[in-house]
């Protein structure tokens, strides 16, 4: 039996690559396609979409690849990808990774307060938010220079895609896996958890792609021989 598809959606703040040593971890016969969100973006400010393009984008991700996928969604990336995913019939198992796994009528706003302090500065007028403290509130468990080099690579996120709620979630009717991190400082995840089918648990902080990305392989791999075997 062929294995499903993984497609990977970064956070906000993050751009496709951080997924990079993740992939590397992985069994070279898996098919593992990422997704940009256009709202985040080394791009001018006001040219970063929002929650429903990053929805659409996702969409068009799981179109394109047209066979039995599972997607993986960290962070903010769970809100376009439980928007953008009903319907979805060949979305076999979506795996909330730390991810606000939103229901309709909810925001990010609306779940984690409207300009937490640990998004950092805002550019509201401009549109954008810029992380300030990234190393603590992604990186806690990275050591130095690798937290650096990650917090170094972040890029500018959407406002709007922040404050605009949910019309649809796919999770509802879509099979769902919760990957919680243990050491995740200041978030808001635990009560989400119980929207999904199943919760896993992972020791790390709130980016295991990179600080456990071995371990997090085979709990995906786990997630992908599940679906296979018709376990939704």
């Amino acid at each position: 039996m062929d294995n499903p598809t993984l497609l990977l959606v970064h956070g906000a703040w993050h751009q496709q690559e951080t997924w990079r040593t993740l992939v590397q971890h992985l069994p070279y016969d898996v098919d593992v396609r990422t997704v940009q969100l256009p709202s985040s973006g080394p791009v001018p400010p006001s040219e970063l979409g929002d929650l429903y393009d990053d929805a659409d984008t996702v969409r068009a991700a799981v179109e394109a690849i047209g066979r039995p996928t599972v997607v993986v969604a960290h962070s903010y990336g769970g809100a376009p990808v439980s928007q953008g995913l009903v319907g979805a019939d060949t979305v076999r198992r979506i795996v909330y990774l730390a991810a606000f796994q939103l229901d309709v009528g909810e925001s990010m706003d609306s779940v984690v307060g409207e300009r937490p302090y640990f998004w950092g500065a805002d550019h509201y007028d401009e549109g954008w938010y810029e992380m300030t403290d990234p190393v603590n509130i992604f990186y806690p468990d990275l050591e130095p220079e690798a937290a650096k080099a990650a917090a170094d690579a972040l890029v500018p996120h959407s406002v709007a895609s922040m404050s605009q709620s949910l019309t649809q979630a796919a999770w509802r009717t879509i099979d769902s896996t919760f990957i919680l991190t243990a050491k995740e400082p200041g978030f808001v995840y635990e009560p989400l958890t119980r929207r999904a089918r199943r919760v896993r648990n992972i020791d790390t902080g709130h980016s295991p792609f990179l600080s456990k990305p071995g371990e997090l392989a085979g709990m995906l791999m786990n997630e992908i021989a599940e679906a296979a075997a018709g376990d939704r």
